[in-house]
């Protein structure tokens, strides 16, 4: 193994791993609120993926220029989502949030198929198309981009949580619900934020995505499970730990795929996971 092939491995396995960060942001954040695991989270990725598709086919809008429709598009299905399903099993039993939570994920998919077909779609040239040199690693275009975008909106999030008061809001609505809404917080408020920011993640994560990726009904299902690897590895709730969760899954995905080859990348990345449930359960920066 040549240090050129080391170094173009990692430089992969970052770029993709800021994806999986930023996927798995959103899904923690909602855990974090309110303690439930959204298994509908992937099919987010994938409207997000969808709407930059067919803003393109149709008027040939940059998916880079129309990131922030796609951002504010899913936020609005988040928060409804929330609103129509979700509010009605706050105190429900775990496995009916769970059911709920799996069952609006096939009906997302089963409408994607309804109305798009299970067709593959691509967009084949958009304003980050080609691949530059940097420092003698040969990089994508598309995936740098999606990289420096994921970076942004991860830090966006976490300055917006930190540094705000409906931040302080939700953070609070996390650590105690009932003290919160004690305090004069709506909870339902800070339940239908979570729900439209960590839709929004997702629906920016799959806009970028877009660029270089296949979109088709199921392509959710490709990432959900490593964000939650991703979250469980960062800690539930945590987003500083999702950020660098996905960082490190990323780098081991692919150079587990480069060592032991593309068939056992998914069995490494599985094993970490299986480790840190034996080592620390709670994640590197959940709280014991």
């Amino acid at each position: 193994m040549t240090q050129d092939i080391l170094l173009q491995t990692l430089a992969s396995g970052i770029l993709i791993g800021l994806i999986y960060a930023l996927v798995a942001v959103g899904l923690t954040l909602i855990f974090g609120v309110m303690e439930i695991t959204n298994f509908s989270h992937g099919e987010f990725l994938m409207l997000g993926m969808y709407s930059a598709f067919w803003m393109f086919a149709l008027w040939h809008w940059d998916p880079i220029v129309t990131l922030p429709i796609s951002a504010i598009g899913l936020f609005v299905v988040g928060a409804a989502m929330y609103r129509l399903v979700i509010k009605r099993i706050i105190g429900a039993a775990p496995i009916s949030q769970i059911f709920t939570t799996f069952g609006l994920m096939i009906l997302l998919r089963g409408v994607a198929q309804f109305l798009w077909k299970a067709d593959y779609r691509a967009i084949d040239k958009s304003s980050v198309s080609g691949s530059l040199s940097l420092l003698g690693v040969q990089l994508g275009t598309p995936q740098l981009a999606a990289g420096v975008g994921a970076v942004l909106t991860t830090v966006a999030v976490y300055l917006f949580l930190s540094k705000t008061r409906a931040g302080a809001a939700l953070e609070a609505t996390a650590a105690d619900r009932e003290a919160a809404q004690l305090m004069g917080i709506d909870s339902q408020r800070m339940f239908t934020l979570a729900w439209g920011i960590g839709a929004a993640c997702a629906g920016v994560a799959g806009a970028l995505l877009a660029t270089f990726f296949p979109i088709f009904p199921e392509v959710g299902a490709n990432f959900i499970l490593i964000a939650f690897v991703v979250v469980n590895l960062g800690g539930f709730g945590s987003v500083a730990g999702a950020f660098w969760a996905g960082l490190i899954v990323g780098v081991v995905e692919v150079m587990g795929g480069l060592l032991l080859g593309p068939q056992f990348k998914m069995a490494v990345v599985l094993a970490l996971f299986l480790a840190m449930l034996i080592w620390r359960p709670q994640g590197l920066m959940g709280k014991t």
